[in-house]
């Protein structure tokens, strides 16, 4: 009895991806770390330029279907879904069932401490294989391929479309508990990709954390930390 070849994860991540490149270097780009380049080639070499731009298309055509599918939504809730949908867990989770893991290209001190399974790094080369697509086959392409893996996640998910911040301040009201304070401990990244860290503080409780591609969201991550943490919020 024979083995079964296993695919090379290139023609795997194409294949699942479902485009035909016609400008391979794009793809190649797309899935290029900078630790996998000598410094001077970072810039143009890896994917930080396609991270920034697929992080635009992928907002773009995310609230374009929130638009249309929760037309009595208010902006509020819009907001909330929208969040969910792009922040990176969302992302890592979708590039990783893509098995960009396998088929990214990264140095290997990175490899070794487990960069093929990082969040933040799927994340990224998601979005920037989302611009990949948008380069080589224009939006639809891209609209397309994000409506495909995003749009069954937005119309199934049943999280709390409650602000974290204002749930967790009105449960510490309850409580006799003072307003939450949120205070900025950690950011990394670079400047058009930052990655913040805040914590926030509850006299009596243990510190919440959230992590986050602005403030804003970060803070709204820590409070659901707690909110979780304290049982306000069930998965």
């Amino acid at each position: 009895m024979t083995k079964e070849k296993k695919q090379n994860p290139i023609a795997a991540l194409k294949a699942a991806l479902q485009h035909d490149f016609n400008d391979l270097e794009l793809l190649r780009v797309a899935l290029t770390h900078a630790s996998a380049l000598d410094p001077a080639d970072t810039v143009t070499g890896s994917y930080q330029r396609l991270e920034f731009l697929g992080d635009r298309v992928l907002g773009l055509v995310v609230a374009s279907m929130l638009h249309h599918h929760f037309p009595k939504a208010d902006e509020g809730e819009l907001a909330r879904r929208f969040n969910h949908m792009v922040k990176r867990e969302t992302c890592a989770e979708i590039a990783a069932e893509l098995g960009v893991g396998d088929a990214m290209r990264i140095g290997q001190a990175e490899a070794q401490t487990g960069g093929r399974q990082k969040t933040a790094l799927l994340a990224d080369i998601c979005e920037a294989l989302i611009a990949a697509i948008y380069l080589d086959g224009g939006f639809d392409a891209a609209d397309n391929f994000v409506r495909r893996l995003w749009e069954p996640r937005m119309l199934s998910w049943t999280g709390p479309l409650r602000d974290a911040k204002t749930t967790l301040q009105e449960w510490a009201q309850s409580k006799s508990l003072p307003t939450p304070r949120y205070e900025v401990s950690g950011r990394e990244g670079p400047d058009h990709a930052p990655s913040f860290t805040v914590a926030v503080l509850v006299q009596g409780l243990k510190n919440g954390e959230g992590k986050g591609g602005s403030k804003r969201i970060a803070e709204q991550n820590a409070a659901e930390a707690v909110l979780r943490r304290e049982g306000v919020w069930k998965d």
